[in-house]
C-alpha cells in the first residue's frame, strides 16, 4: 500500500479554483476542517457552491467563507444560526437551497454509490416537491431526490494513517464519511496522523482509496 501525499492547508487550497462545488463535513463547525477553511478564505477563491449540513456560525466554519463573499450558492439543511447567511440570501447575494438533513445525507450517499437518486416522503405536499418528480409505489407517493456530487470534499477525521485510511469519532462522523465517497478530489484534515499498525484497522471506516491528500 502506498503512502498518501501529506500537504499543507495552503497547498490543499491551491487545488480549488473559482466556481467549484465543495463538500464540507461536520455539524455547526464541530467536526469541520478548520485549517482547510482558513486556507480557503486566505486564497480568495470565489463563486463557490458549498454543500454542507449548515451555514456554520458568524466568523466560524463555512460561515467565514460566506461572510467573505466567496460563496455564490449554499446547499444545506439549515442556516438559522448564521444571520449573515440569512442576510445574504435575502439580499440576493447568495442562493440558498435548503434540504432536510436526512435527505441531504442520502442524496450524497446516492452520489457516491452511483445511484440514480433516493425516494422519500419528506416534503410531499409542501413547497419542497415543486419541480420534482413523484412516483407511485404500492399506492404510496414518493419524491425522487437526485444524487449530489462535488468537485472537492474537505473532511475532518479523528485519525488518518499515512496510507489515508480514516477513523471518525463523535462529531467528526457527521457527514465526513459519506462525503468521502461523493467528490472527485478528497482532502482530509486529521487530528492525528498515525503510522502503520498504530491503530486497529477495524476502526477505519473510510478506506485509503477514497482519499487523495492528507492535510497536516
Amino acid at each position: 500500500m502506498l503512502k498518501k501525499a501529506i500537504i499543507s492547508a495552503n497547498q490543499a487550497a491551491s487545488k480549488i479554483t473559482d466556481g467549484m462545488s465543495i463538500m464540507v463535513g461536520g455539524f455547526m463547525t464541530v467536526g469541520t476542517p478548520k485549517a482547510l477553511i482558513n486556507a480557503l478564505v486566505s486564497s480568495g477563491v470565489k463563486d463557490l457552491t458549498i454543500i454542507c449540513n449548515d451555514a456554520g456560525l458568524p466568523g466560524k466554519g463555512v460561515g467565514k467563507l460566506i461572510e467573505n463573499g466567496q460563496v455564490s450558492k449554499l446547499i444545506a439543511s439549515h442556516i438559522g444560526l448564521n444571520r449573515i447567511a440569512g442576510e445574504k440570501m435575502n439580499a440576493g447575494e447568495m442562493v440558498v437551497k435548503l434540504i432536510p438533513q436526512g435527505t441531504l445525507a442520502e442524496q450524497i450517499r446516492a452520489g457516491g454509490a452511483g445511484l440514480g437518486g433516493v425516494l422519500t416522503k419528506t416534503g410531499l405536499n409542501t413547497l419542497v416537491e415543486q419541480g420534482k418528480q413523484k412516483i407511485l409505489i404500492d399506492e404510496e407517493w414518493y419524491l425522487v431526490e437526485r444524487p449530489i456530487k462535488a468537485d472537492v470534499a474537505l473532511l475532518k477525521s479523528s485519525t488518518t494513517d499515512v496510507y489515508g485510511n480514516c477513523a471518525f469519532n463523535k462529531t467528526t462522523a457527521n457527514f465526513n464519511p459519506v462525503m468521502a465517497t461523493a467528490a472527485q478530489c478528497v482532502l482530509v484534515e486529521p487530528d492525528v496522523i498515525s503510522q502503520p499498525n498504530e491503530v486497529d484497522p477495524a476502526l477505519f471506516s473510510v478506506p485509503s482509496v477514497l482519499i487523495d491528500y492528507i492535510v497536516r
